[in-house]
């Protein structure tokens, strides 16, 4: 049988939630996005475990050119047995059939942690 393919997307936390494309929207920040309010987030779920250790976040300093070793780095946490675990949540929201946006406060999402765990949720990791 085929696996099916999840639908997942990635968005800035403060972009305007849009319910019918959307989906299931998922905060995937270890730190709650600054000058947000809780209520305005429209949130479905904050999940800070599949987020990069601080120790990797302060060391990639969201630098272009430390992004390769990055990806590298934080690929090696997800495949722990905390961030196969926190994967596999993400994934049952994505299996129920609605989208996934997992939601970032990172302003350049080309080089976001958020770009890695999407290309793993979908199997291209």
């Amino acid at each position: 049988m085929a696996e099916k393919k999840l639908r997942v997307r990635v968005k800035r936390v403060y972009e305007t939630a849009e319910p019918a494309d959307d989906g299931v929207r998922v905060l995937v920040d270890r730190l709650w996005p600054r000058g947000l309010a809780k209520e305005d987030a429209r949130l479905d779920a904050w999940d800070k475990e599949v987020a990069p250790s601080p120790e990797l976040r302060k060391w990639y300093g969201h630098d272009p050119d430390r992004y390769r070793e990055f990806a590298e780095r934080y690929r090696a946490e997800l495949s722990g047995e905390d961030g196969r675990e926190a994967l596999r949540g993400l994934r049952e929201h994505a299996e129920k059939g609605r989208p996934l946006t997992l939601l970032t406060a990172t302003k350049d999402l080309e080089h976001a942690h958020t770009t890695v765990l999407a290309e793993e949720l979908r199997g291209l990791g």
